[in-house]
């Protein structure tokens, strides 16, 4: 059952991060993708990390896997955000959505 469960976790994570991508690639302007590729990989990363904690040999593996999921959403977070602003200071202009950019 716990080899099923991680590999569903496994599954649903490929999927999120499939699914960042297209949203990388189909959305107008910076910030559409930004938003797209920051969750999108976020919910895709603690999935895959939940499923591979469920195959952990030991406790301290598992919990050294889950650690790393509040550290990446930390780091996403404040590079989305370096990127947004960035982006504002060079004066991008997010997509209204009246024509293509």
């Amino acid at each position: 059952m716990i080899e099923f469960a991680s590999a569903a976790l496994l599954v649903i994570g490929a999927f999120f991060y499939f699914a960042g991508t297209v949203g990388l690639l189909r959305f107008p302007d910076i910030y559409t993708r930004l938003h797209a590729l920051a969750k999108a990989d976020n919910l895709g990363l603690g999935c895959v990390l939940a499923g591979l904690a469920l195959r952990a040999e030991t406790l301290a593996t598992a919990l050294k896997l889950l650690l790393i999921w509040p550290l990446a959403l930390a780091a996403s977070a404040a590079v989305a955000y370096a990127i947004a602003h960035r982006a504002e200071t060079l004066g991008i202009a997010p997509w209204r959505g009246e024509e293509e950019p």
